[in-house]
């Protein structure tokens, strides 16, 4: 009996969290599964990736097409193509100017995948809790599921990424999955557009250094209600998992941890990681600011960071890759916004991760490739 042809992965946005979690889920599968990876971004890759079925392109899909295309044929392995991963993300603080970059951003691929890669099976684009309007308040049905109706926002990205992507695959052979995370907990070697968990230590380190208080600085709804994350590995699982089996394809799936966080629990244990105490907030508090500008507060901290990396190691760039705009946003929310795995799990996903662990994982990744520094034990008390 012949055995079934091998498949070759094509990864955009490699430097990102969730792109590179891909690509570290792939080089775990054996070589008679996945004969050929192929990563791309704007930007060579930070980490070398040592498997030797890895091939690095620098493609910038807001070039033409036609460039596109030029840069990618280049590759004997691109016409043989069977499962494309698309992680590009544009970042910008403006919703509109997000849709103007991102839209195109994702055309183009489609349209580049569609064009030359005639053994093309899946292609799997990852969205996000925007696609359930949870970042513009209050949505309608908690936990997110994924047949709900689309938020009435005519900025959201995601909606045209997918109607582009549901008309050209019509009548196709290939077939498609949209991945939707809530809350992106993980590691990459260089900056990205988001960075929650890069940013909440560097502000605790920050904190730390400054000898100030670590209460918890943003909303009383987020200190004490639920919120869920998505570990990035799960992602990277979940996306290969899915383009693999022909009963999802077509699919959407939310993929978040399952379970969830309460900060008021984690909070302490986060700032016990870098030896600080969080002492419990006075919301009541009359002089507690209404609203804690993190941008105006980091405005001036690079030289404290430059010294704390001077002291015990680190990255002095790293405070540069911190989202400093999100974490308000993220933290400051006086909504819900969980997503349910009950899809998934009737498609047989199984996977489970604590988030606590996660988040806590994900730092010790940053602190093992000297992103962060290891605060010494005599240091922390730890």
């Amino acid at each position: 009996m012949p055995l079934p042809p091998k498949k070759v992965a094509f990864v955009t946005g490699a430097n990102g969290i969730s792109g590179f979690a891909i690509v570290e889920h792939l080089v775990r599968q054996p070589e008679s599964e996945w004969s050929h990876i192929l990563v791309s971004s704007r930007r060579p890759m930070v980490v070398p990736l040592t498997d030797p079925r890895i091939t690095f392109v620098a493609i910038d899909f807001l070039d033409p097409v036609p460039k596109i295309m030029q840069a990618l044929s280049a590759y004997a392995e691109a016409k043989d193509i069977t499962h494309a991963f698309f992680t590009s993300y544009v970042h910008a603080n403006d919703f509109k100017l997000l849709r103007e970059k991102n839209v195109p951003l994702f055309r183009n691929f489609l349209e580049v995948m569609d064009t030359m890669c005639p053994r093309l099976e899946r292609i799997c684009l990852q969205t996000g809790g925007k696609n359930y309007g949870a970042h513009l308040g209050p949505a309608l049905n908690i936990p997110h599921r994924e047949d709900q109706p689309r938020s009435d926002d005519p900025d959201n990205f995601y909606y045209p990424q997918e109607d582009d992507m549901f008309a050209l695959a019509k009548g196709k052979k290939w077939g498609w999955n949209v991945i939707r995370p809530n809350g992106v907990i993980g590691f990459t070697p260089h900056g990205s557009g988001i960075s929650e968990v890069l940013s909440m230590a560097v502000y605790l380190l920050l904190v730390r250094e400054l000898n100030e208080s670590a209460a918890w600085p943003w909303s009383e709804f987020m200190w004490t209600g639920a919120d869920d994350k998505s570990y990035a590995p799960a992602i990277g699982h979940m996306s290969v998992w899915a383009t693999t089996q022909e009963h999802c394809k077509n699919e959407a799936f939310n993929c978040v941890n399952g379970d969830i966080i309460i900060w008021k629990y984690f909070w302490p244990v986060l700032a016990k990681h870098f030896g600080i105490n969080a002492p419990e907030p006075v919301f009541d508090d009359p002089k507690r600011p209404k609203h804690f500008d993190m941008e105006a507060w980091a405005k001036d901290k690079r030289p404290v960071w430059e010294r704390v990396v001077k002291k015990y190691g680190g990255k002095v760039e790293a405070f540069d890759w911190c989202s400093w705009d999100y974490l308000p946003w993220c933290m400051g929310r006086t909504w819900s916004s969980l997503s349910s795995m009950n899809k998934a799990r009737k498609f047989g996903w199984t996977r489970f991760d604590d988030s606590q662990d996660t988040y806590l994982s994900a730092i010790r990744c940053f602190e093992n490739a000297g992103v962060l520094p290891r605060i010494p034990a005599q240091v922390n008390g730890t």
